[in-house]
């Protein structure tokens, strides 16, 4: 199932496959922690000789995300399976599902979350089917809220133009322009965003490069026709053909894959390789999500 794919409306949650809200057994009165600015740890210190301090950096900790006021509505001889459909989609797990919200004309954004408190008070109303007092709370380990759909960019390693054809035939014909190995990552959120950057042979010693930042993230590593090299910048992993770590094989010019990211705006990028590796089917691809606090 594609991520969010049963949100259609505002006032709707999706925790991985429960949907919450309008249109379902399970609505809810508020939302915290989502609009909210995350906690901040602050690198700030005290200056010694004179008053305020010196500016550090601010690092958000994990987003809690509660639901609460849910109720819960249903005939009063199916109201045991519709709470174990509840129970079912809220239990712990080890990794992260997807959560994604709608509550207003801004669409709905994207967050990973883990189920971690679940309330539903077994009170009179419960025989009668309807659960009143119910509430869910949910933690994202990465605070950042993303757009639903994600965003590709591309490209070939340089080619040049192919020139005038002989004999000149009017009008005059260049042929098809040449690749320039430029890409350019549109992130319209406010917050930086991590992207996974995948490299497909054949080609020795790919490399992407920030135009802006001057940042490279370059691999000593032949690639054949048909392997792909997959660098997750937020994981800091290096994966070959989806199996085997080759984060050893970064080249000295390389910046830790973690402190690779797209800042809010536009980020001009260039896909480079070893000298002599020139083949035109050799490909860049850059995967990310818009970010937002």
């Amino acid at each position: 199932m594609a991520v969010g794919a049963l949100v259609t409306r505002p006032g709707q949650v999706q925790y991985g496959e429960l949907l919450l809200g309008a249109g379902t057994p399970y609505r809810w009165r508020g939302i915290t922690g989502w609009e909210e600015l995350p906690s901040l740890d602050s690198g700030t210190v005290p200056r010694s000789d004179a008053h305020g301090g010196f500016p550090g950096a601010l690092l958000a900790q994990a987003r809690t995300i509660g639901l609460d006021g849910l109720v819960i509505r249903a005939p009063r001889a199916s109201v045991g399976a519709v709470v174990a459909a509840l129970n079912a989609g809220t239990v712990p797990v080890e990794d992260e599902r997807p959560f994604v919200a709608w509550l207003d004309e801004r669409g709905p954004l994207l967050a990973y979350a883990r189920a971690t408190r679940r309330a539903v008070p077994a009170t009179l109303g419960y025989r009668l089917g309807t659960i009143t007092g119910g509430a869910l709370e949910f933690v994202a380990t990465d605070p950042r809220r993303y757009e639903v759909a994600e965003r590709t960019v591309s490209a070939t390693l340089p080619a040049s133009e192919p020139g005038l054809s002989w004999p000149l035939v009017w009008p005059l014909s260049f042929g098809a322009p040449g690749s320039t190995g430029g890409m350019t990552a549109a992130n319209i959120g406010d917050a930086s965003t991590h992207a996974v950057i995948e490299f497909r042979g054949p080609v020795t010693g790919p490399s992407v490069t920030n135009v802006d930042t001057g940042d490279v993230l370059e691999y000593d590593i032949p690639l054949a026709v048909g392997d792909l090299l997959a660098v997750d910048t937020r994981a800091g992993t290096v994966v070959l053909n989806g199996t085997a770590s080759r984060i050893y094989t970064a080249t000295s010019r390389s910046v830790p894959e973690q402190t690779f990211t797209l800042p809010p705006g536009t980020t001009n990028l260039i896909f480079r390789a070893a000298p002599g590796s020139s083949d035109p089917a050799a490909s860049a691809t850059v995967r990310y999500r818009s970010a937002y606090w």
